[in-house]
Order: C-alpha cells, then sequence, then structure tokens
C-alpha cells in the first residue's frame, strides 16, 4: 500500500507528469509507425518468398524461396526497367547543378530576386499527375513543343516523335521530372547558402579571391550538409520514378521505370510474390547508393570537416580585427 502510494505521489509529481506526457509522445508516434510502416514491410518481405495473388489463401499460397529474387535480375523487362534509372540519374545531376548555380545567384542581391525564385518553385507545388497531363500534350505531335520549335525555323518533319522515339523519349520524361523538382532542391540551397556569415566573403574579397574562389573554398563547404542531402534525395527519386512515365507514356516504347513495372505485375498480372520481391530489391538498393554517397561526400568534404564549423567569439573576434587591417592597409595604397 506504501508502494502504491509512494507512485501515485510520483505520478502527480511534477516529473511524474513531464515523463508520462514524454512516453505519451514517443509511444503514440512509435506505435502509429510500427502498424502503418514497419508492419506491412514485413508482410511484404514475407510475400516475397511466396507464389501468390492478392486473392490467394493463406493456407494455398507456394512457398518459392528466392525464385521472386532471382526472377528480378532474370527477366529482361524488369532489369531493362532498372536500368532506365541511370536516365534519371543523369537528369538528377543536371537538376543539382542547375539548382546550385541559381541558388549561388539568387541568394545575393539580384533584381527581381524573389519573383524568380517563387517562379521556380511553383512546379513543384502542382501535383505530378497534374504535370503529367501538362506535358504529354506538350510533347504530343504538332503541339506546344513542336509549335515554338516552328516559330524558331524548325520544320515539323524534321523533328522527332518526343514520345515515340526510344532515342529521346525517355530523355524527355527526364526532362520533365528536372522542371519540376529543381525549384525544391534551389530553395534548399538558398537557405542553406544565406546562412553563411557574411563577414566571410568579405574577407575573401580583400585576399583577392574571386567569385568562383569564394564558391568553392566558402559556401560549398559551408552548405556540404545540404548537398549530402539534396544528392541522396535526387537519386532515390531517379530509382522511384513513377508519376511522369505512367501518367504522359503509361511505360508505352520503352519507357516503362521500374516502379512502373511493380504496378503492372502486382495490380494487373497479380503476381504480387514477385513484385513483393522487386520492391525489397529497390530498397536494398537505395540503401546502397545512400551509403556510397554518404562515403563519397566523407571523402570529398575531409579537408572541411579537420575544421569546427562553429567558430569561438575569439575565433571571430580574430577575424574581424583582420578585416581591419586589410582595410586599412587598402585605404594606405590608396
Amino acid at each position: 500500500m506504501e508502494i502504491d502510494m509512494t507512485a501515485l505521489k510520483w505520478f502527480k509529481s511534477r516529473k511524474g507528469q513531464q515523463t508520462l506526457i514524454i512516453l505519451a509522445f514517443m509511444i503514440i508516434p512509435l506505435a502509429l509507425l510500427f502498424i502503418f510502416t514497419y508492419l506491412p514491410f514485413g508482410e511484404m518481405v514475407k510475400f516475397s518468398f511466396y507464389k501468390m495473388k492478392y486473392t490467394t489463401p493463406v493456407d494455398k499460397r507456394v512457398f518459392v524461396g528466392l525464385k521472386n529474387y532471382a526472377e528480378v535480375f532474370r527477366n529482361k523487362d524488369i532489369f531493362a526497367s532498372l536500368t532506365l534509372s541511370l536516365y534519371y540519374m543523369a537528369g538528377s545531376i543536371v537538376q543539382l547543378a542547375l539548382a546550385l548555380y541559381l541558388a549561388t545567384i539568387l541568394s545575393f542581391k539580384t533584381k527581381g530576386g524573389n519573383f524568380f525564385k517563387g517562379l521556380m518553385f511553383f512546379p513543384y507545388l502542382i501535383s505530378g499527375i497534374a504535370i503529367g497531363f501538362i506535358f504529354k500534350y506538350f510533347y504530343t505531335r504538332g503541339f506546344v513543343f513542336d509549335t515554338i520549335l516552328g516559330w524558331c525555323g524548325f520544320d515539323l518533319e524534321s523533328l522527332p516523335y518526343w514520345l515515340k522515339d526510344q532515342k529521346i523519349n525517355n530523355w524527355s520524361l527526364v526532362a520533365t521530372s528536372v522542371w519540376r523538382y529543381f525549384g525544391n532542391n534551389m530553395v534548399l540551397f538558398i537557405g542553406a547558402i544565406m546562412s553563411v556569415d557574411a563577414e566571410m566573403y568579405e574577407a575573401a574579397e580583400l585576399d583577392g579571391a574571386n567569385k568562383f574562389q569564394q564558391f568553392l573554398h566558402i559556401i560549398l563547404p559551408s552548405i556540404k550538409t545540404i548537398v549530402t542531402l539534396n544528392v541522396i534525395l535526387s537519386i532515390t527519386g531517379a530509382l522511384s520514378a513513377f508519376e511522369q512515365p505512367y501518367v504522359i507514356t503509361d511505360g508505352a516504347n520503352g519507357t516503362a521505370t521500374y516502379f512502373i513495372n511493380m504496378n503492372r505485375i502486382a495490380h494487373t498480372n497479380q503476381k504480387v510474390g514477385l513484385a513483393s520481391a522487386m520492391a525489397v530489391v529497390l530498397l536494398l538498393i537505395i540503401f546502397a547508393c545512400t551509403i556510397l554517397q554518404k562515403l563519397f561526400f566523407k571523402y570529398i568534404y575531409r579537408n572541411a570537416d579537420q575544421t569546427d564549423e562553429v567558430m569561438t567569439k575569439e575565433e571571430r573576434k580574430r577575424r574581424k580585427e583582420y578585416i581591419k587591417q586589410k582595410k586599412a592597409a587598402k585605404k594606405g595604397a590608396a
């Protein structure tokens, strides 16, 4: 009884109530995460070892072991759709380079900077399905894109079929993806660049560093975390491309990405076990790419990691004195 009273007093105390609130805020999200994420994932992994349909009773599912995983790499259509990710990876590199270039320009005083930021970020706010329908008609023979090129002097008969010609249709879809997502990358880069201390640019200018050298030695090392994040998001997005090719071409003429094939195998062909194995393989590939990227950037930024990013008050004071001395010396020379 005495123990129960002690526990009751503790629960009523400030510390006890804080502990209960913390536990409640932890347990509820973790329970939801387990029920709606980890539990379905575990079921999917289990399904990948069976030959089954959605409607197959539990007692009639056929255990096939690793045959579904072997089929992922043996099936030419599946493996070809996985290689299509290389197109989207190449596009993600262009996307990040364009986003970083524009972010560097728009982070400083630029006429109409806010207007251009909003204009380039706007496509990211549009639904992927809507963008798919927009570009479906944009690329259709004789429609918007062909009309614009016709105004520029191109002959319609000499232009390729942007969505049918297998030499160019995947690049057309990649361009759509780049147009949609580069604005989001740009905004993330701008936020990181604007957090860089302005005094570092001033000190670099006094030392004679040009804009490219400032970008290379000040901006890039300072935003390495956001660069790494954007690269990881872009590469994983390239591996899981779905909306644009599904809406624009429905995977026709060699544009079926890994996700489109997975959707077709799972819902049209009712091969749930094979589709589950495809999902697990894709997850492992994404994990491998993420680890390789982190190792790559750790090597690239090894020199930047050797210096402390957060300056102490003494270091800031020394830097300000250095800037003052440089300014005084510059005025004296003038």
